[in-house]
C-alpha cells in the first residue's frame, strides 16, 4: 500500500514536471514570436539586382520593414543557377531571420540537377507565397506572325528555320519554349544566353525569332515597339495586359507556365515564428499600393498559408519535371 502511494505521488510529481515543461516550452515560443524580429532580417534574393525577382523582394521588404521597426536587407546571392543563395538560406540558423526570396526555380531544380547541396521539401518551411505572374511570348517585329496560330504556320511551313532565346538551359524560358514545341507539335531551335539583355537585343534585331519574359523584363521594348507580344503563357489573361491572348486561347488549353515569387525559411523554425511572419507577409502584400505596384507588372497576389504554399511547392515540383524530361535539359 505504501509502494502504490509513493509511485501515485511520484507519477503525480513527474506529471507536473512535464506540464510545467510544456507549458514553458508554449511561453518561450510564443514570447519568441512576440519579439520577433529582434534585430535586422536578411532577405536573400539568388539573382542579381533588377528585374521582377529583386523588384517583388525590395517592395515586400520594404513593407516588413516599416511594419516591425527592424530592417529586412535585401541580399542577392545569385550564383549555380540559383543554388548559391538558396543553400545559404538552407543551411542559415532557423531564427526566422533569414528568409529567401523562393522563385519558380526552387521547383525546377528538383529535376533540373542531379544532386542538390538541399533536400526542397525537408529543408525549408514554407511561409507564403507573394504572387504569381505569366510570362510573355514576345517576337521580332520583321518576323511575319502575330499570333501563336501565325508562328506555328511558320513554323510547320519551315522546320527549324525559326528559333528562341533563353537565359539558360533549364530555365523558365526554355522550359516554357520546350512545352510550346511539344504541344504545337513544331521544330524551333533553342539558343541559351548568358543573361536576358543579349538574348533580348538579338530578338529585337531579328537574328533570332523569339523569346518568352516576365512583363518587368519585355513590357517597356512592346510597349516601344521593338518587341510584338504574342502570347501569355498563363491559364488566363492578365490585368497588365488584358488584350493579350493566352497560348491556352489558340488551342492548347493545357498550356499553363508562370512564374511565382514567395517566402521560405529553414525548415527547423519554429512554427510560431512562421505563423507571425506569414501573418505580418499577407496582410501587408494585400495593401491596395502593393497590389497596384505588383499588378501594373503583371504580378497576382496569393498571400496563402503555409499548408496552401507547402502543397502549391509540390505541384509545382510535379508539373516542372515533366517539362525538364521532355526537354531533356541540362544545368548549364
Amino acid at each position: 500500500m505504501l509502494f502504490r502511494s509513493f509511485v501515485l505521488i511520484y507519477a503525480m510529481k513527474t506529471v507536473s514536471v512535464l506540464t510545467a515543461v510544456l507549458f514553458g516550452c508554449v511561453c518561450v515560443h510564443t514570447w519568441a514570436a512576440d519579439a520577433y524580429p529582434n534585430r535586422s532580417v536578411r532577405f536573400i534574393v539568388p539573382y542579381t539586382p533588377g528585374a521582377i525577382n529583386d523588384f517583388v523582394a525590395r517592395l515586400t521588404a520594404q513593407k516588413l520593414t516599416d511594419a516591425w521597426g527592424r530592417q529586412v536587407v535585401v541580399d542577392n546571392r545569385p550564383g549555380g543557377g540559383t543554388l548559391i543563395g538558396t543553400d545559404l538560406v538552407a543551411k542559415a540558423a532557423p531564427d526566422g531571420h533569414t528568409l529567401l526570396l523562393a522563385p519558380t526555380a526552387l521547383a525546377i531544380n528538383v529535376s533540373l540537377y542531379p544532386k542538390l547541396p538541399y533536400d526542397t521539401l525537408r529543408d525549408f518551411a514554407p511561409v507564403t507565397q507573394i504572387g504569381t505572374g505569366p510570362y510573355l511570348m514576345v517576337c521580332a517585329p520583321p518576323l511575319a506572325a502575330k499570333s501563336v496560330k501565325e508562328v506555328i504556320a511558320l513554323a510547320k511551313a519551315k522546320p527549324g528555320a525559326l528559333s528562341y532565346a533563353s537565359t539558360g538551359s533549364g530555365g523558365s524560358a526554355h522550359l516554357m519554349g520546350e512545352m510550346f514545341k511539344s504541344m504545337a507539335g513544331i521544330d524551333m531551335q533553342h539558343i541559351p544566353y548568358k543573361g536576358l539583355a543579349p538574348g533580348l537585343t538579338d530578338v529585337m534585331s531579328g537574328q533570332v525569332s523569339c523569346t518568352f519574359g516576365t512583363m518587368v523584363a519585355v513590357g517597356s521594348h512592346v510597349k516601344s515597339g521593338r518587341l510584338r507580344a504574342i502570347a501569355l503563357t498563363g491559364n488566363a489573361r492578365s490585368k497588365a495586359a488584358p488584350d493579350t491572348p493566352t497560348i491556352a486561347e489558340a488551342g492548347y488549353p493545357d498550356y499553363h507556365a508562370t512564374g511565382w515569387w514567395g517566402i521560405v525559411v529553414p525548415a527547423a523554425t519554429p512554427k510560431a515564428l512562421i505563423n507571425k511572419l506569414h501573418t505580418d507577409t499577407a496582410r501587408l502584400i494585400k495593401q491596395q499600393d502593393v497590389r497596384d505596384k505588383l499588378e501594373v507588372q503583371g504580378v497576382d497576389i496569393i498571400g496563402n498559408t503555409p499548408d496552401e504554399f507547402g502543397k502549391f511547392i509540390r505541384e509545382e515540383i510535379t508539373r516542372w519535371a515533366r517539362a525538364v524530361k521532355a526537354s531533356g535539359a541540362k544545368p548549364d
